[in-house]
């Protein structure tokens, strides 16, 4: 039986995804990179550290990856954090959530002014237990240390919880943590991803995940 539910955000309760890679193609670009907007789509859920090297070698990395990063994360802050809305449905699953006796941790790639934000967009500030953000972890998803943060924060062992996320990142976090994962589709990735990076179960969104939660919250 579990006793928390672990959720990513970006993807999963907010809107977010395409927004971060346009915010990431324009970082690119001013630094010569062009880099099509679909494939760094199929990136994001991976925090910088693990998204830039698919696309930059050692040297850029080295001579300006840091510079990249800023420019993405400074892009992002002034032309999207604003405009990001959450998906329909999140208040009402984390209170379902909470009647059942479930706590509930955040364990976001983002950082924690960002997720101030994303809360409030999701309509789940003072819904959460636990929150975890990209400053609580050395490497972002597709390693597992975020969500074993999130874990550590919530005092529980694996088996004790569950994840829920938009991406097969998430789903391979959360495999590498001994955590039970089920993925939602509004975030855009496809499903057959998610169940080969071991999601157990697949719902639409936030809504399906409240009209099904017998299924997958007992």
């Amino acid at each position: 039986m579990i006793e928390a539910v672990i959720f990513d955000v970006d993807g999963t309760l907010v809107d977010s995804v395409d927004r971060h890679a346009e915010s990431w193609e324009r970082a690119f670009a001013r630094f010569g990179k062009d880099i099509p907007f679909a494939k760094l789509r199929s990136q994001i859920g991976k925090g910088g550290d693990q998204l830039m090297p698919v696309f930059l070698d050692a040297a850029e990395l080295k001579r300006f990856g840091a510079d990249i990063e800023a420019a993405r994360g400074a892009i992002f802050k002034a032309e999207s954090l604003h405009r990001v809305k959450g998906f329909p449905g999140c208040t009402a699953l984390f209170e379902a959530l909470r009647a059942r006796g479930l706590r509930i941790a955040l364990a976001s790639s983002s950082k924690a002014a960002e997720l101030e934000v994303y809360k409030q967009a999701a309509g789940v500030d003072g819904l959460t237990d636990v929150e975890t953000s990209s400053d609580d972890a050395d490497r972002s998803k597709p390693h597992p240390d975020i969500f074993a943060a999130a874990l550590a924060k919530l005092d529980l062992p694996p088996g004790r919880a569950i994840v829920v996320g938009d991406t097969p990142y998430d789903a391979e976090a959360a495999r590498k943590a001994g955590i039970a994962a089920i993925g939602v589709l509004c975030g855009g990735f496809p499903a057959e991803d998610m169940r080969a990076a071991g999601a157990t179960r697949i719902y639409r969104d936030p809504e399906d995940l409240l009209a099904h939660i017998d299924e997958w919250a007992a």
